[in-house]
């Protein structure tokens, strides 16, 4: 379906705005954030008959299972629960399996970049991986933010994440680039916004589950964003050698980084702490 330049562009923005909103209001609300995604789980035998493929499949549990840890984490921290499984989920190394989500969402697309021959874009994938700012050191839950996931991502970081994926979903679904591209650029500007870079990931954890959900139950991207006819190979190949141009000096810088022990100051991490 075919759809005009001004319905495409007021389509994203009224949605920018509205996943804007969410992102605000979860970061906010942690028990509304937990308990809404819970009833989206309960409620999976409704639409996951719409889910087609292993990457879909993949995709949907590795965000809906982790988002609800991520909520219950949070309502461990900020009403300082007691009990063996509360006192996991506050145990610092619990933060290495959010680490590792973040690691698994990227291979999951690396991985499908590469069964389309999208080769320049898949090895930004796996730059991004090397690049994740490891926990526990760079990643925390503040209790008097209630407990919002922070990673000191760097802005440069989370610009290449955002290009990475917006190339991929372009090569993979042309149909949903626009809705897709709208939920990158909201959790790439909302920290901009902020001033507060460590708030990336918040960001991109809610967006994509709200955008994931609309996928299963109330599809509208078809008939609002359609944006199939943005697709030109040339193009997909050309953006994705700009990717790569872009990572390997930042692969770069970010070995240098570690190497020099600046990582605390070039992350963020003595700005804000």
């Amino acid at each position: 379906m075919e759809v005009s330049l001004f319905k495409h562009f007021s389509a994203m923005a009224i949605y920018a705005l509205v996943l804007y909103v969410i992102v605000e209001l979860f970061r906010k609300n942690y028990k509304v954030a937990t308990y809404f995604y819970v009833l989206v789980l309960l409620s999976s035998p409704l639409w996951l008959q719409n889910i087609e493929g292993w990457f879909r499949w993949m995709k949907y549990l590795s965000i809906f299972v982790p988002i609800i840890i991520l909520g219950y984490t949070r309502i461990a921290y900020v009403d300082d629960k007691k009990g063996s499984v509360w006192n996991i989920l506050k145990n610092a190394k619990f933060l290495w399996f959010f680490y590792a989500i973040m690691f698994l969402n990227i291979i999951e697309a690396t991985i499908q970049d590469i069964e389309l021959g999208n080769y320049f874009n898949a090895a930004v994938g796996l730059i991004l991986c090397a690049t994740i700012p490891y926990a526990t050191k760079y990643w925390r839950f503040r209790k008097k933010e209630n407990a919002v996931l922070i990673a000191y991502t760097t802005i440069a970081w989370a610009f290449l994440y955002t290009t990475w994926n917006a190339c991929f979903v372009y090569s993979e679904s042309p149909m949903y680039f626009a809705g897709s591209l709208t939920i990158l650029l909201v959790a790439f500007l909302y920290p901009v916004i902020k001033k507060r870079p460590e708030l990336y990931v918040h960001a991109r954890v809610y967006t994509l589950a709200t955008h994931l959900l609309l996928r299963a139950t109330f599809d509208i991207f078809p008939s609002t964003m359609d944006s199939s006819s943005w697709f030109n190979t040339s193009f997909l190949m050309w953006w994705g050698i700009i990717n790569l141009a872009i990572a390997i000096p930042y692969l770069f810088w970010h070995i240098y980084q570690l190497y020099t022990g600046n990582t605390d100051q070039s992350f963020g991490l003595k700005i804000q702490t």
